[in-house]
């Protein structure tokens, strides 16, 4: 009587896991930059209605500040992303006047460390990116998304 044995070999279960480590070593930055490239879109979404929220406030009350003389933007936008739960933006007036504002999303939390710095946005619609940090090669087309 000849018994067939099954099952797997140590040397073929070995090799299975040594493929799954390549495999994952290679997929997991990519996976990371997607997160970060979706955090970073929702920054820049929160940035733009937080940018349309101050013009509504403009066209209703003739300044984007609470008083005439002001520099206090009302609160009519969120002041971080995501809205609940751990901060990875906070968005805050990086200067404000009765006929401008400069907004600025900064990174927090899990983003502190992101290569595409700080966004901010103005009363123009002009676009930047502050605090870079050194080294990273990043334009404002890679990390804003609109």
């Amino acid at each position: 009587m000849i018994h067939s044995k099954r099952g797997f070999s140590l040397i073929e279960l070995m090799i299975t896991v040594v493929i799954i480590g390549i495999l994952a070593s290679v997929a997991y930055p990519s996976y990371q930059e997607q997160v970060a490239k979706s955090r970073r879109t929702e920054a820049s979404g929160a940035l733009l209605s937080a940018a349309q929220a101050l013009e509504r406030y403009y066209s209703a009350n003739g300044r984007y500040t609470t008083t005439a003389a002001g520099s206090t933007l009302p609160s009519v936008f969120l002041t971080k992303v995501p809205e609940n739960g751990a901060a990875y933006y906070n968005i805050a007036s990086s200067s404000a006047s009765a006929n401008a504002f400069t907004l600025r999303a900064s990174r927090a939390g899990l983003m502190a460390n992101d290569s595409c710095g700080d966004f901010t946005l103005d009363e123009t619609g002009s676009l930047a990116i502050t605090d870079k940090p050194a080294g990273s090669s990043k334009t404002i087309s890679d990390c804003w998304r609109r």
